[in-house]
């Protein structure tokens, strides 16, 4: 019985390491549509050399699960949306494909993905109510009979369509005609810690409307910001502003703990006539390098400082069958005969790589604190305030009645310290400081008695309360770190408890 608690906790213990060490990945996909593609060992081969570890491929051809074999490439593989209808239908529809199209290449090829369907709600052929979540459930039945159910993850691919309002990311709203297909799939993500998997593309948006949209902030390029009026939240990229659409989307249904995936963005090296502006090279090597940089430092988003992220490049290849303007069938980082259409690096260090994006430019001095500004409206200190203790993630405790920073007990004065305490958790940067104008930046300490306003480098000049200073010091890692921690403790403490028990029962 000893050696079974034993083997437990170890195991345990080795997932809340793995968990810890998490951060964002960056994977490509690797889409076939075409007929002058070199073959799936050829494409591995290239895969390896430019130190790609995680890719998508949209079915789950035989030829390439082979190729993938004996490879630390992890690999998500797709339920064809012409497959739904036979996969909803019959459990043994899908028992018998898993034992035939994928047990026979798992685990020697790394499976940890399937998606079952792609946009499946933009499909005209595609009945995403009665088909997708039921294919979905018998997945996930399937592989629980085989034990693999918490090895190879289940979801489906979705558009940004799926929304009826992005802007401002705040109002984000999926669209209700897709009200009947949405919960159910939301309850299974949840249920089984699932990711959301969204396509996002931010080029689409600047080419359809070229006088509306900046270059550079698709690009991750902008120098000035677009402001959020509900929250005060600034954005320097679509991007983010696109994912965090989705995250105020999804909490509206309540879905607070769904992760997002992006599982294709990219940016096109050519195109038709009136896609000429946007589609370039230097548009789509400058696009793809950002993105990756910015998910490699585990930059996050506005609302989500900080969040590790997986995003999927889109595509690893010019395809020449697919159908439509000349865009779609040059969205590749390589040609068919394997040399680079432009220069990117997969590991996001290359010192040509550069990103503007949002909540993360240069940090300010580390003395310098935010408070709130005395032209400020009372509405918007207030909206601002309960921003910041809501989805902002502060620990607003120290403003509570008996705490140290309660008093003097105006609006104002609360507002101050939790204005700071959010802008030094993001890297006391200018964007962290806005509260759509409600925030300044001040280079004096506004700290008073036993009330700290701390610093980005965690510099105090007064003892004060330690639960509610270090809940504002800590950055949202620091808070991750620190759950890790308490959730070691708690283990390890239940080890001992069971050995005892144990001991005692001998």
């Amino acid at each position: 019985m000893a050696r079974d608690f034993e083997l437990i906790f170890s195991i345990s213990l080795l997932l809340l390491l793995l968990d810890c060490c998490y951060g964002g990945k960056v994977g490509v996909c690797y889409g076939r549509s075409a007929d002058d593609l070199p073959t799936p060992a050829k494409v591995v081969q290239l895969i390896q050399q430019h130190n790609i570890k995680y890719v998508r491929i949209y079915d789950y051809n035989s030829q390439v699960l082979k190729a993938f074999g004996n490879t630390s490439i992890e690999l998500m593989i797709g339920v064809p949306n012409s497959d739904l209808n036979a996969f909803s239908q019959s459990q043994s529809n899908v028992d018998t494909w898993l034992k035939n199209s994928v047990l026979p290449y798992y685990p020697t090829t790394k499976i940890t993905y399937i998606t079952v369907g792609a946009e499946s709600t933009d499909d005209p052929h595609i009945n995403a109510s009665s088909f997708v979540v039921p294919a979905m459930q018998n997945v996930l039945t399937g592989l629980r009979k085989v034990g693999l159910s918490r090895r190879i993850k289940v979801s489906t691919t979705l558009s940004l369509g799926i929304l009826s309002r992005s802007f401002p990311p705040s109002a984000g709203a999926f669209n209700s005609s897709y009200a009947y297909f949405l919960r159910p799939m939301l309850e299974f993500l949840a249920e089984n810690k699932s990711p959301f998997m969204i396509d996002l593309y931010p080029y689409y948006a600047y080419r359809d409307s070229p006088n509306n949209v900046s270059l550079d902030y698709v690009l991750f390029e902008s120098s000035s910001e677009v402001i959020d009026p509900n929250t005060g939240l600034l954005y320097k990229n679509m991007f983010d502003a696109q994912v965090d659409a989705l995250y105020y989307a999804l909490t509206a249904l309540n879905f607070r703990t769904i992760k997002i995936m992006v599982t294709e963005t990219g940016w096109p090296t050519k195109g038709s006539p009136k896609e000429k502006a946007a589609a370039s090279p230097d548009n789509a090597e400058t696009y793809n390098s950002n993105i990756i940089r910015h998910v490699v430092t585990n930059q996050g988003t506005p609302a989500k400082p900080g969040e590790a992220m997986n995003v999927y490049i889109f595509s690893l290849f010019n395809e020449n069958r697919k159908t439509g303007l000349d865009s779609e069938r040059n969205w590749g980082l390589f040609y068919p005969d394997q040399t680079s259409v432009y220069q990117l690096d997969f590991t996001g260090k290359s010192n040509g790589f550069h990103s503007n994006s949002s909540g993360t430019n240069s940090s300010g001095s580390s003395n310098s604190w935010c408070i709130a500004s005395s032209k400020a409206s009372e509405r918007d200190l207030k909206g601002a305030l309960d921003w910041a203790c809501g989805p902002g993630n502060v620990d607003c405790t120290a403003i509570q009645p008996s705490q140290p920073c309660f008093q003097p007990d105006t609006l104002v004065s609360h507002a101050s310290f939790v204005f700071n305490s959010y802008f030094q958790q993001n890297r006391a940067t200018d964007v962290a400081c806005s509260f759509g104008g409600a925030g300044v930046k001040v280079n004096k300490d506004p700290s008073y008695d036993k009330c700290i306003y701390i610093t980005a480098g965690g510099n105090k000049t007064k003892a004060t309360n330690a639960t509610a200073l270090t809940s504002s010091a800590s950055t949202s890692r620091g808070n991750e770190l620190l759950q890790w921690i308490l959730k070691l403790c708690l283990m390890i403490s239940l080890f001992f408890s069971l050995h005892s028990m144990n001991s005692q029962a001998l």
